[in-house]
């Protein structure tokens, strides 16, 4: 049986959490705290190491997800959980524009980890304020070779198509691999 890294990481709050909750076929593993800064009451409780699922693709295959946090202070970690990775998903809050830097600069930083497969997943998608994955595209200048899809990290089939999404590229790049 082959496991598979994947790292899913993003800006505070654009839904990382929810997207390894909603497809982990075990209890995830998380390190929910509660926030105490003022600024970050957009929620209640924000993930201060990681957040660790898994989902059984089929019996030669079974992805690891790691969840990242979002906020800077917690960044020590973003090293970290990207060793071993053989692809990460760099999801965006796609209501929330004033994110879209901290996502963009996010991207680097994971790219200079590794030269691995990813993609940007555009989430909340289902929200009337979306923006578009094409104009997030434009917004955070992502070039068009970037796999970038619409997302809603809490329905199953949507987390599912963008992990299989991911998981094309990193086969592809196994495949290759002499």
């Amino acid at each position: 049986m082959q496991t598979v890294k994947i790292v899913v990481t993003g800006p505070f709050s654009s839904g990382k959490t929810q997207f390894v909750q909603t497809i982990s076929e075990i209890d995830v593993v998380d390190t929910e705290r509660s926030i105490t800064r003022a600024e970050e009451q957009i929620k209640e409780q924000t993930t201060v190491a990681m957040d660790f699922g898994r989902i059984t693709v089929d019996e030669e295959l079974v992805l690891y997800l790691f969840g990242t946090p979002g906020q800077r202070r917690f960044d020590f970690m973003w090293e970290v959980l990207s060793e071993g990775m053989l692809g990460f998903v760099v999801l965006l809050d796609s209501v929330r524009p004033e994110t879209f830097r901290e996502a963009r600069d996010i991207l680097a930083t994971f790219r200079s980890y590794a030269s691995v497969p990813y993609i940007v997943a555009a989430n909340k998608q289902d929200l009337e304020d979306a923006w578009s994955p094409e104009d997030l595209r434009i917004a955070l200048r992502i070039p068009e070779s970037v796999k970038m899809v619409p997302c809603i990290a809490t329905d199953r089939e949507s987390v599912k198509h963008t992990l299989l999404e991911l998981l094309y590229l990193v086969l592809e790049m196994m495949e290759d691999e002499p």
